[in-house]
């Protein structure tokens, strides 16, 4: 990967991570639209931490009281109740789901999960569920009001975000509003969920870059960099408009944007697997196919027949029997010996000649 992609890249991720569009859905879809390969599951997952680094600024007043209470709490049982210590085990309750799904789909999450049929079809199919939540839910609830069944349900959602298309912003923030939540209560609980997630899924991946990996080192670094400057531009603007905007116009833009890649690839414009990591994996047993077509099509070497006085066995492509080291009698068709009452041996290894 260049360094050129990477700024784009990281660009991409800075502005798509918050608003409920698909951040990963985009990485994919903008390097499909510029003909660059699949940057893959690991600069994304990289790249995300970036941007949740953005989440630990803009919100460090919030998550500093909700550690620093939650560690206390621990000790003290007069803590407990207090909403920051139990913010945090609703932090970690919610974050259990994606934790232990991530882990099981790994492969398909490389693989099958970034077709753009399925980017495509994600991005209209939750983006209309975003918009009727938004819309015919009633939203007056406010984070003091969370609880661990709450906490679960949010975290279920979250999971949804592991296809890239749903959107982790607006799977989450969805089920907020459908458990009541305001906009800006749902958005910032949404945010503060992901950090676990987001910061595991971005050191796991670590060990991926480089290798057989598009992106490298370098590219990876600076596209996280960029995604963080990015992205704490991105939360501040977001979080004001949603305070007195709906959601409606992000619902309009991942339809639009759905309905243009299944065009696309439809009419053969784009190819849904191009550049990305399951293109490699259906190509190996469709080479090995047709390696193996070729194979049998080839015809068998045909044997001439033997000349008259001479048995099968006489029949050789050298004046010895490969292997064995004794010549082959024209008039017998056997070794050195044959016909004469005494056994063929072998002079190299000094073994009788069946």
């Amino acid at each position: 990967m260049s360094l050129l992609e990477a700024l784009i890249l990281g660009i991409v991720q800075g502005l798509t991570e918050f608003l409920p569009i698909s951040s990963s859905g985009h990485l994919r879809v903008v390097a499909a639209f510029a003909g660059w390969p699949d940057p893959g599951a690991a600069f994304t997952a990289v790249s995300q931490i970036g941007t949740e680094l953005a989440v630990l600024v803009y919100f460090r007043n919030k998550v500093w009281s909700i550690l620093s209470t939650w560690f206390r709490s621990l000790v003290n049982k007069e803590l407990r109740r207090d909403i920051n210590a139990r913010m945090g085990w609703y932090v970690i309750i919610g974050t259990i789901p994606i934790g232990v799904t991530g882990l099981l789909l790994e492969e398909q999450i490389d693989s099958v999960f970034r077709d753009l049929r399925l980017v495509a079809l994600t991005l209209i199919v939750f983006g209309v569920f975003l918009g009727m939540a938004d819309r015919y839910t009633r939203k007056r609830r406010e984070l003091t009001e969370l609880t661990a069944g709450r906490g679960i349900v949010y975290g279920l959602f979250q999971t949804l975000a592991l296809i890239p298309g749903v959107s982790r912003s607006g799977a989450t923030v969805t089920g907020g509003m459908l458990l009541g939540f305001r906009r800006e209560a749902a958005a910032e609980y949404a945010f503060l969920l992901a950090m676990p997630a987001v910061f595991a899924s971005g050191f796991y991946k670590l060990f991926d870059i480089g290798g057989n990996e598009y992106a490298g080192w370098g590219a990876t670094f600076l596209g996280t960099a960029v995604a963080l400057v990015v992205g704490y531009a991105v939360i501040a603007w977001f979080m004001r408009f949603i305070s007195t905007n709906s959601f409606m116009p992000f619902v309009y833009y991942r339809i639009a944007l759905g309905i243009l890649i299944l065009t696309l690839v439809s009419f053969g414009l784009l190819a849904p697997t191009s550049g990305s990591q399951l293109e490699e994996v259906t190509a190996e047993p469709a080479q090995s196919s047709q390696v193996d077509s070729e194979a049998s099509a080839s015809p068998e070497p045909e044997v001439s027949p033997s000349q008259p006085g001479t048995s099968p066995a006489a029949v050789s492509s050298s004046p010895d029997e490969p292997g064995l080291g004794q010549p082959v009698e024209p008039d017998t068709g056997g070794g050195a010996g044959a016909g004469t009452g005494e056994q063929p041996t072998d002079p190299n290894q000094g073994f009788t000649v069946q």
